[in-house]
């Protein structure tokens, strides 16, 4: 049985876009696990050098130096250690939903994330790159913080694509 933290997500197409799904079962409460998503000190243990502002309207800003890719969106959705929604996008690019949900369940929090993406671009490789964070995620929040675990990417990347 597939523990649900290495569980593939969903991907449903509908229209012009697709909308993936993915889960994790976090065992910190909501506290810890929003402040991993907010906190530009620990997001850059699994995410990106950047910084949110944490209010409709506020800046979503956020830069993969490595890969290139720079984020430059507002804050979409907001209440506070429950949900957080921006797109993945910069300016001039469509938009990417992002959007972070957190509930309690039992001694810890289910993190819900939802990403869309037009469907002329590869949600596969979105799917897989959002696994390779939260795969970082589950070890910044311990205390461990790793590298990109690019195995992960390439074998979620080849399984996202066998969903399509």
């Amino acid at each position: 049985m597939t523990d649900v933290n290495e569980a593939l997500g969903t991907i449903s197409h509908n229209n012009s876009s697709y909308q993936a799904k993915l889960e994790r079962l976090i065992p910190h409460d909501c506290t810890a696990v929003w402040a991993m998503l907010t906190d530009p000190a620990k997001m850059i243990d699994w995410l990106a050098p950047g910084e949110i502002e944490l209010r409709l309207g506020g800046a979503a800003k956020l830069n993969f130096v490595d890969s290139g890719i720079v984020i430059d969106s507002e804050v979409t959705d907001y209440d506070p250690e429950r949900t957080l929604q921006y797109s993945w996008s910069g300016p001039g690019e469509p938009e990417r939903p992002l959007r972070w949900e957190l509930n309690p369940e039992d001694d810890g929090t289910r993190l819900t994330l939802t990403l869309g993406s037009p469907d002329d671009e590869d949600i596969a490789r979105s799917c897989a790159g959002w696994e390779a964070h939260l795969m970082m995620l589950l070890a910044a929040i311990e205390g461990v913080p790793i590298k990109f675990p690019f195995e992960r990417f390439q074998a979620t990347r080849e399984a996202y694509n066998q969903m399509l």
